[in-house]
């Protein structure tokens, strides 16, 4: 397949809403006509055009492959944002890709959409010339929106047409949702003239105002008529059933599909405009109508009953992967029968323990570097294994250079996906509103429940993977602050209460018992000297130097401490050489007196006492034996005339 050619992004928002999954399905199947592949690109939520607040999950539109698509399709009014919009818009034209616009104006695009004012001129005429309402109102959307303004013009226009006389008392506004409209709705019957008619300019308007009108005690459509618009299918079952106009999305997907397909074939294209379809129903007097009720009832009382099931299992997940303790485990934990059909790709830099992902500032933010760490397909062949996938993908060491669906090692896998003919769904993951991947659910049909738990998962996956990387950087602290707390600042030893706890381990570990024990005391020949000529920087120094040598003479096992001053030791268990540790120390302290340039010999004089660690073992009158020792071999040092520190 030749994806320059044959790849279509939709850039749209909640897949699981029945008109825009049900445009998808369409789509999809009409441009398999020309042997495409549609990739959906889609947030979970609407930002109802506040361009203020652009929230985190937009990220999915800045990782379209732009350079490798055939074109684009913008769903404006799904995705409510024209900041948005100019981004898409301005990476598409930067790569040379046609844009189709669903529902919106652009320059240097092509236009398909509904001709909404000749659909809702419709229903309005319907009431006001078939119903015969003397006395209408309007509830409109939100003031100054171009949508709600148009719907007004064309209110106002059908009232003078059949003489009625239009003024702004005629209008209220719902703002397009259901609170809103409710409250405007009490304004009007408190207001005690109701009027005969109420055309509302979408339909969950229309279903409020119904709902606030009926339990005012008044009856729909005798007392009051009612209709709204856009033909969502909630609308068959509200009592009564709202009368309204459908701007079916198989319609608008079939257009949008034929314009695609003469793209593809490289033929000209043009706007396209489709008329809405009359839907006369019980709130305004006539007949009751269903399309396909029966078939959307099963669908939605299928999912109810699912999302109830869906919510703990999805918890379940979140939860174990945020208690994981490596990057892999959390990885495995994705996995269920719940998250079949999906890939996640996160920023590697998450798994940075050292810092928190999601606390560095945007400034030191490095340049995320995507890798595949779940394949469902793969995780389902080994599900007794919990194995996320093979370690060489896993752990692939190569950096991912781009911030795209199709690249890094993840490329050939989705490219693979999307030639098997399903549109390939494309979220994007954040937490704590910053992205760090992406998740790609491939569906193998066109179930709704499937399309609506996709964003359930990636809601958990967003949880688990930030609550993963949280609880990582918590350890981390803990663990540092505890190494802080239990060892010596200066040489990074044991301190005394570090020390006491960590013997107390080794001591009771059957492994040592009765064993011999080995502890050499190390003593830095001449520090008063050295703190009283040259400093205590310089005493600290030649202290550390002292420790490292400690540290490298004795074996891993050791336990090395410094209680205070200049009085360093260690703790070997089992047999040992002490004299061969002593010599490595000193062989160490050479090297090192060797390679600085310090005005002073950095040297220690050491004691080995050797015992047998059983129930009688005492540390005290260890530390005081060895102690003997070293004191003894500082004193012969001094009668030998070999402890001289001036350099």
């Amino acid at each position: 397949m030749e994806t320059r050619r044959r790849l279509v992004a939709l850039c749209t928002s909640r897949v699981y809403d029945p008109q825009i999954y049900g445009f998808i399905q369409t789509l999809n199947d009409k441009i398999r006509e020309e042997d495409a592949s549609l990739l959906v690109f889609t947030i979970n939520t609407d930002i109802y055009w506040d361009e203020k607040t652009i929230p985190a999950e937009t990220y999915v539109y800045d990782i379209i492959p732009f350079e490798e698509l055939s074109c684009l399709i913008l769903m404006d009014e799904k995705i409510k944002s024209h900041t948005i919009a100019h981004r898409i818009l301005s990476n598409c034209k930067a790569n040379n890709v046609p844009v189709i616009v669903i529902d919106g104006d652009y320059e240097d695009t092509i236009h398909v959409s509904f001709d909404y004012g000749a659909g809702f001129e419709q229903i309005a005429r319907h009431i006001i010339e078939d119903h015969h309402a003397k006395h209408p109102h309007m509830m409109a959307g939100l003031p100054n929106n171009v949508f709600s303004d148009e719907r007004i013009k064309i209110f106002r226009k059908v009232c003078e047409r059949n003489g009625i006389p239009f003024n702004d008392s005629m209008v209220s506004y719902g703002d397009f949702w259901a609170d809103p409209t409710r409250e405007a709705t009490r304004k009007l019957i408190d207001h005690g003239n109701l009027p005969d008619a109420i055309i509302c300019a979408n339909d969950i308007m229309a279903m409020n105002v119904s709902d606030v009108l009926q339990e005012s005690g008044y009856r729909v459509p005798e007392d009051v008529i009612v209709s709204g618009f856009d033909g969502y299918e909630q609308i068959f079952f509200s009592t009564p059933k709202i009368s309204s106009a459908s701007c079916d999305s198989e319609l608008l997907a079939e257009a949008t599909g034929d314009t695609v397909n003469r793209l593809l074939r490289g033929e000209s294209c043009s706007h396209r405009k489709i008329l809405p379809k009359l839907i006369p129903n019980e709130s305004c007097g006539c007949p009751s109508m269903i399309w396909q009720a029966h078939t959307l009832l099963s669908s939605f009382n299928n999912s109810f009953y699912r999302h109830q099931e869906d919510i703990r299992i999805l918890y379940d997940i979140s939860t174990a992967m945020e208690t994981s303790l490596t990057p892999y485990e959390m990885a495995s934990k994705i996995h269920q029968h719940k998250t079949k059909h999906h890939l996640t790709v996160v920023d590697r830099h998450c798994f940075d323990t050292e810092q928190n992902y999601f606390m560095i500032s945007q400034e030191d933010m490095p340049s995320r570097d995507l890798h595949l760490i779940n394949d469902a397909d793969y995780a389902e062949e080994h599900r007794f294994d919990h194995i996320p996938l093979p370690d060489e993908i896993f752990y692939d060491p190569t950096v991912n250079p781009k911030e795209s669906v199709l690249s890094g090692g993840y490329r050939d896998r989705i490219l693979e996906l999307a030639s098997q003919g399903h549109p390939l769904l494309f979220n994007a993951l954040d937490y704590m509103n910053r992205p760090f991947g992406f998740a790609c659910y491939y569906f193998q049909n066109y179930a709704i429940t499937d399309y609506s738990r996709s964003a359930s998962i990636t809601n958990a996956l967003n949880m688990g993977v930030g609550g993963y990387v949280n609880m990582q950087y918590q350890r981390f602290l803990l663990e540092k602050m505890d190494s802080m707390y239990r060892h010596d600042a200066l040489t990074g030893l044991y301190n005394r209460l570090g020390f006491s706890k960590a013997f107390w381990e080794c001591a009771h570990s059957d492994e040592h018992r009765g064993k011999p024990i080995t502890l050499i005391m190390s003593d830095l020949d001449g520090l008063k000297y050295i703190n009283d000529t040259f400093g205590h920087a310089d005493g600290d120094r030649a202290i550390a130097a002292v420790a490292d040598a400690l540290v490298y003479a004795c074996p891993e096992n050791s336990l090395a401490a410094r209680f205070g001053g200049d009085e360093l030791f260690a703790v070997v268990f089992g047999d040992c050489d002490p004299d061969s540790i002593i010599q490595k120390i000193d062989t160490f302290l050479q090297e090192f007196n060797q390679s600085v340039n310090l005005p002073f010999t950095v040297a220690t004089s050491c004691g080995a006492y050797v015992t047998t660690l059983n129930e009688s073992y005492q540390m005290v009158k260890a530390l005081k034996a060895a102690d003997e020792k070293m004191y003894a071999a500082k004193k012969a040092k001094r009668e030998q005339g070999v402890y001289i520190t001036n350099r």
